[in-house]
């Protein structure tokens, strides 16, 4: 039996048009079927781009005041469906129901923090010399795109559409091909709240779809979510044809632990971060730095790290690829004599036997330059390098390419002061794994975790999706002539 097709989501509704059908989805959870996806052509992006345009000039017209309405009506209507709404994006994540809430809660508070625009976007006004005034005003782009991951399929994009909509602008939403079907009812309930038909589109596809979007002289600006590698791709080819850029990437996330941390605080905390959406998230940790005596706070991670049940407390990873390259990592370094404090490898859930499932695991005694403690694993591992100090530390974490996040763990104010100011990433955490900051807080990191100027979320983000006019004035009154008439 043939796998359903899966839509895009034009006009206001769902679309089903021939195209390259990609390989059928599986649901990581258990491995039902879920569809297939048809890539969109080049016709279609066509078409969806000079409906997103027509659409743009009256979306544009509406004062923005009327243009956050929908906003407002959407938040409350996903709120009404959250049960619904967790339950698919958990079906074709693998994330567990209450990771699945969480992701589309985090994302809803950007949706809020955009129904304020018109508190966020007053201009300024300065008076320059006598009789002369400058003020500014921000103007949407046009046409924008956004390009995102698999791993969050309701929060990632609700960090740009909200803000990018708000802005004036129309979007056009490639999903990963991975997740396709959370969007489209997104789209649904916007529709629903009463955003005009055209203003958010969703456009199903792969790589060529992307690259296509890339290229489209329709489009004014994009953003990307995802690996390192692609988002470094995503901005070269984006700038170069003309287009605004900001392309978030992977990272290598350390933490730090001191002798003087709370094991019972800390131990939670640490396998939060590292084991939360089974390890599939650019936030999570991935890398833990002990310093000193620090055995304790180890032992305490390692029986809290015991205590999670995969498919219950732990997601699936999103296929079986995925889970065969995390496993790949796990056996070298047991081959490399590397220790496994925990060993998740021989997971298996019953009843969801088709799922693709990897325990927790740690893995101890790993040397700076090991791959374990470079490389992205993007799974449920944790890596243990041992230190003497916490100078030490920080160098390892400078160190790194990356620079999402970088946390502490420790009692002492002065010690936490000292790492932050010297840590090399954009978003610090002191006694939290998972510094994701809060609106209007912006999410973004250093370094190879981002492509491109500013943040994603708040004042940055609006930055991004908007330009900005600057105005000078001088007005000349007769002396015969009465202002007020």
């Amino acid at each position: 039996m043939s796998s359903p097709s899966i839509p895009h989501f034009l006009a206001g509704g769902r679309r089903t048009c021939a195209g390259r059908a990609l390989d059928p989805l599986t649901s990581p959870v258990d491995g039902r079927p879920l569809g297939t996806v048809q890539a969109a052509d080049s016709a279609l992006l066509d078409t969806t781009v000079a409906d997103a345009r027509k659409a743009f000039l009256s979306w544009k017209a509406v004062p923005v005041k009327e243009r956050v309405q929908p906003l407002f009506r959407f938040k409350q209507l996903a709120e009404q469906h959250c049960q619904e709404l967790s339950a698919l994006i958990a079906a074709e994540s693998g994330k567990t129901a209450a990771e699945a809430e969480a992701g589309l809660r985090k994302g809803l508070e950007v949706v809020e923090y955009a129904a304020a625009f018109p508190q966020l976007i007053l201009g300024e006004l300065l008076e320059v010399s006598t009789g002369v005034d400058c003020y500014s005003r921000r103007f949407p782009l046009g046409v924008c795109a956004g390009i995102t991951p698999f791993n969050f399929p309701a929060m990632v994009p609700l960090w740009m559409i909200p803000l990018a909509i708000a802005a004036g602008n129309t979007f056009v939403h490639k999903p990963s091909e991975q997740v396709p079907l959370t969007p489209l009812r997104l789209g649904e309930l916007l529709s629903e709240a009463g955003l005009p038909d055209g203003v958010y589109n969703v456009l199903q596809g792969d790589r060529g779809t992307v690259e296509a979007i890339l290229d489209h002289p329709g489009i004014a600006a994009a953003a990307f979510v995802g690996s390192t590698p692609v988002a470094r791709a995503v901005y070269a080819r984006g700038i170069a044809a003309g287009k605004r850029v900001l392309a978030l990437g992977g990272a290598k996330n350390h933490l730090v632990a001191m002798p003087d941390a709370d094991p019972v605080m800390t131990a939670k905390n640490v396998v939060s971060s590292a084991f939360g959406c089974a390890g599939q998230r650019c936030m999570a940790a991935s890398t833990l730095l002990v310093v000193g005596d620090c055995q304790h706070v180890v032992d305490a991670i390692v029986a809290e790290t015991k205590k999670i049940r995969p498919g219950i407390d732990m997601g699936a990873l999103i296929n079986a690829r995925a889970r065969a390259r995390v496993a790949g990592y796990l056996d070298r370094a047991a081959q490399r004599g590397l220790a496994l404090l925990v060993d998740g490898r021989d997971v298996t859930v019953p009843g969801r036997e088709g799922g693709n499932y990897l325990g927790p695991s740690i893995i101890d005694g790993a040397r700076p330059g090991d791959e374990v403690a470079c490389d992205e694993i993007f799974g449920p591992t944790l890596t243990i390098l041992r230190v003497a100090s916490l100078d030490e530390a920080i160098a390892i974490e400078n160190a790194s390419p990356y620079g999402n996040a970088a946390s502490i763990y420790t009692q002492d104010g002065a010690t936490a002061a000292f790492f932050e100011q010297r840590a090399n990433a954009g978003m610090i955490g002191i006694n939290i794994g998972v510094p994701v900051p809060r609106e209007p807080f912006a999410f973004g990191g250093w370094n190879d975790s981002r492509f491109g100027t500013g943040d994603i979320t708040g004042r940055d983000g609006i930055a991004f999706w908007t330009k900005t006019r600057k105005v000078t004035r001088k007005w000349s009154v007769s002396a015969s002539k009465n202002w007020m008439s």
